[in-house]
């Protein structure tokens, strides 16, 4: 396993998995070269972080396929002035490649014991444009609000309006809505007091626990993407 070149491998996944898929913004494409995925997965699966597909990474999550981190990310459409909000930060992978493509990242985690260990590999990469904070994410963080790009890596039964006020002026947010069973990634972009909600591809993420997500008692096995 040591012997992997993992540059290779990674720069393989940019070609096969999202170029020739339209992934198209050359940031996103950039980030997604430099940000080495192997580093936030466990160590016995690293020789399978470049595959087309999510692993996982322990209490029921998983990091997402490197497809849909790069899709979500470009539908964002960052500049790099952004103020981000990240809800589930997870293995830490997507929140490294929106430290790259925004001003300032805020992420929030349900479990304590994933956000201390991205907080960790973060700091470790030398990425110190983000805080992590552990909460319940489908209330987001209003106190920090508003934030000009919001991304959710969990699936809501519906758009929070928590979050949807959250948003900045000329905001984006990315998020997957729906149940264990059908899911879609939708985008709401706001210019002023119009909101326009767009209906992207089928995903199937783990299901948000929260307030405003799901109750324990109804999240199935959902795979994370």
């Amino acid at each position: 396993m040591a012997s992997l070149d993992f540059n290779s491998l990674r720069e393989r996944m940019v070609q096969e998995q999202l170029e020739a898929r339209n992934i198209f913004d050359p940031r996103v494409l950039t980030a997604m070269r430099d940000i080495p995925r192997h580093y936030f997965v466990p160590d016995e699966l690293r020789h399978l972080a470049y595959r087309d597909g999510p692993l996982p990474i322990g209490l029921e999550q998983t990091i997402s396929q490197p497809f849909i981190v790069a899709y979500m990310t470009q539908c964002l459409q960052l500049s790099g002035h952004e103020m981000v909000l990240e809800i589930g930060t997870g293995s830490g992978y997507q929140t490294a490649i929106l430290c790259q493509l925004a001003n300032h990242v805020v992420s929030i985690e349900r479990h304590g014991a994933l956000a201390e260990r991205a907080a960790e590999k973060l700091d470790a990469l030398g990425i110190n444009n983000v805080e992590i904070h552990e909460g319940d994410g489908s209330q987001g963080v209003p106190d920090m609000a508003p934030f000009d790009a919001i991304l959710v890596s969990a699936a809501v039964p519906a758009i929070p309006n928590t979050l949807m006020a959250q948003l900045a002026e000329n905001g984006r947010m990315v998020l997957p809505v729906g149940d264990s069973y059908n899911q879609y990634l939708e985008r709401v972009s706001r210019t002023g007091n119009i909101w326009q909600i767009e209906q992207l591809i089928p995903v199937m993420f783990v299901l948000m626990i929260g307030r405003y997500g799901f109750t324990p008692r109804t999240t199935g096995s959902t795979q994370r993407l």
